[in-house]
């Protein structure tokens, strides 16, 4: 148990760069985002010949997992609509909702009640968001993506937790990531035509951000939390990912000056969503 936590914690780390990245790729988060599981989907494979991982499933199973594929591609082009259009910070806090939303959807899907607990604790992070919403009117459009990108990571985390009882984690991810290539692919031809964009192709610094993002922040971290969530449940992981708002906005902080964009209340906010975190660890160390 110990070591899952180690690596929970370690795929958080990855998370936090990943909204630093995103901010820096000049691609729209359309184009950032398919390039995202494009580029994934590709290391997979390779990763899935030189292991020579068992993958005899049928073509209804692959679709079955390729589907959940979708719910992770909308989380993180929300997530970098969000980044795009307020900011790093905001962003990441605002994905602190995805324990708010699986304390509600898990049980619906699970069919289990309802735990005390984890509204509890859903809630103070909700208290947060509410603050920095309601002082902070510069970024409201900005924070309602962010807010309703972490409801698709939810359900991502939720059927995620049936699959890797039933498939291999470098299996799962592999076909997701089809999924959210061809899934989004379908879509930005209509996105582009409402919304059109000067750059479809990445320059140079961009691919070798992409490459960074697709193999340490996507394809290694999401294998890990399809095996952690083997040791652990999905409100656990998705609460843990609380903590990425600390590393993303020190570095936000630190090189993009975000500082001064940010006023109190954001910082009151930020505090509810780490007391969260705080509350679920000592729970946690307590049942163990």
């Amino acid at each position: 148990m110990k070591h899952s936590y180690f690596i929970l914690h370690i795929a958080v780390v990855c998370l936090g760069i990943s909204g630093v990245l995103g901010k820096v790729i000049s691609l729209n988060e359309g184009m950032l985002t398919w390039y995202r599981v494009f580029f994934s989907a590709i290391f997979l494979f390779f990763i899935l010949k030189w292991s020579k991982i068992p993958n005899s499933i049928s073509i209804r199973e692959k679709l079955y997992i390729a589907k959940n594929g979708l719910f992770i591609t909308a989380s993180w082009l929300l997530f970098y609509a969000s980044i795009k259009y307020a900011n790093i910070s905001i962003g990441v806090v605002c994905y602190c909702m995805a324990s708010f939303f699986t304390a509600i959807f898990a049980p619906i899907i699970n069919r289990v009640r309802f735990k005390r607990s984890e509204f509890f604790l859903s809630g103070l992070t909700l208290c947060g968001i509410a603050l920095i919403f309601h002082f902070d009117t510069a970024h409201q459009f900005g924070i309602i993506l962010g807010i309703i990108s972490p409801a698709f990571a939810s359900l991502y985390a939720i059927y995620n937790e049936r699959l890797v009882k039933r498939y291999h984690s470098i299996v799962i991810n592999y076909y997701q990531m089809i999924g959210g290539s061809i899934g989004l692919g379908l879509l930005l031809p209509g996105y582009f035509y409402y919304y059109p964009i000067q750059s479809f192709i990445p320059n140079t610094m961009d691919i070798i951000y992409l490459v960074i993002l697709s193999v340490c922040c996507t394809v290694a971290v999401y294998i890990a939390f399809t095996e952690i969530l083997k040791k652990i449940s999905a409100f656990t992981l998705n609460l843990s990912l609380n903590l990425e708002p600390v590393y993303a906005i020190l570095i936000a902080f630190l090189f993009f000056n975000e500082s001064k964009e940010l006023n109190l209340s954001f910082y009151l906010g930020l505090s509810l969503v780490m007391l969260s975190v705080l509350i679920q660890a000592y729970i946690t160390g307590k049942k163990e």
